[in-house]
């Protein structure tokens, strides 16, 4: 006969070890940091709204008051003369008009070419398709003035120089790799299964993709519509070097006006690009949840 010599397992209960993990925090120890959270949202929120508060400063500020010495951070006298001077000048409304046309027709075109590139390379296994997904994607990495050079001279052999064409092909150029790699994480994000059974249906490729894979990436159509239009409307080198100036939009625009050689208006300028920047901002305060929901779709996806 023999006897175990094996130790017994110490008997403990099946809810000890969670509970020793879950160790409770006091609130001294929270208090840390939250502190540290906090300190860390006002340095960069300071860091980030600094410019646009002395920017609005500048734009109340009277002219003579722009470069007073000591600075004031808050304007002495505030004055609205500056804005109601853009409204005397036509050719700012010109600049705006080019903008919105080149910025909304770049944003549909890069949505539409992406959908289709985007759906090609999330729901379709062919040859070829992981080179061509990281070719799209190199694109991205050849400098802005070496493209910048090549499209003039192809845009100046077809005479598109001057035209909303040239200022919509190039910013798409740029648009499109990131808008094709946005939609296609989002689109991994749609079961298979849900393709498959409106193919059982008896749906067509074409059909799938509109009655039911585009209206389930709304807000990655949007998140991508709204990376384009912002960069169609913040582009300053290609639309001052592509663009004539009857073709020119806001950014060389408001150079060329307020910028000169001896002497630049600067409360002017100020005041003309806060209120250019607004469009912009409240897209982003009116699509923010649809665009953090296209960046992020797919980012922890297999």
């Amino acid at each position: 006969m023999t006897t175990s010599t094996r130790p017994s397992p110490p008997h403990t209960r099946p809810d000890e070890p969670a509970r020793s993990r879950r160790r409770r925090r006091s609130p001294r120890d929270r208090l840390g940091p939250r502190i540290s959270a906090w300190v860390a949202i006002v340095v960069f929120g300071a860091f980030a709204l600094l410019p646009a508060y002395w920017l609005l400063a500048t734009s109340l500020s009277p002219q003579d008051q722009v470069f007073q010495y000591p600075p004031s951070f808050f304007p002495g006298d505030i004055t609205f003369e500056h804005y109601a001077d853009l409204a005397d000048n036509p050719d700012l409304f010109r600049y705006l008009v080019n903008s919105v046309i080149v910025s909304v027709v770049t944003a549909v075109l890069s949505v539409l070419v992406s959908a289709y590139m985007g759906y090609s390379f999330s729901k379709f296994r062919y040859r070829g398709r992981r080179s061509l997904m990281y070719l799209v994607l190199s694109s991205q990495m050849f400098p802005q003035a070496l493209l910048l050079v090549t499209l003039y001279a192809v845009f100046s052999a077809y005479g598109l120089l001057n035209s909303y064409a040239a200022l919509i092909l190039s910013f798409t150029t740029f648009t499109l790799p990131l808008c094709v790699w946005m939609l296609k994480g989002f689109f991994d994000t749609i079961p298979d299964e849900l393709i498959e059974a409106a193919r059982v249906d008896g749906a067509s490729r074409l059909r799938i993709i509109h009655s039911v894979v585009l209206p389930l990436s709304a807000p990655g159509l949007v998140a991508a519509g709204l990376f384009a239009f912002v960069r169609g409307w913040n582009d300053f080198i290609f639309a001052l070097t592509l663009a004539g100036p009857d073709k020119q939009t806001l950014p060389p625009g408001l150079v060329n006006t307020f910028v000169g050689e001896a002497q630049t208006a600067w409360p002017q300028l100020m005041a003309a690009s806060l209120v250019v920047s607004l469009p912009v901002v409240i897209g982003f305060i009116v699509l923010q949840r649809y665009l953090v929901g296209g960046i992020t779709a797919g980012a922890v996806k297999g």
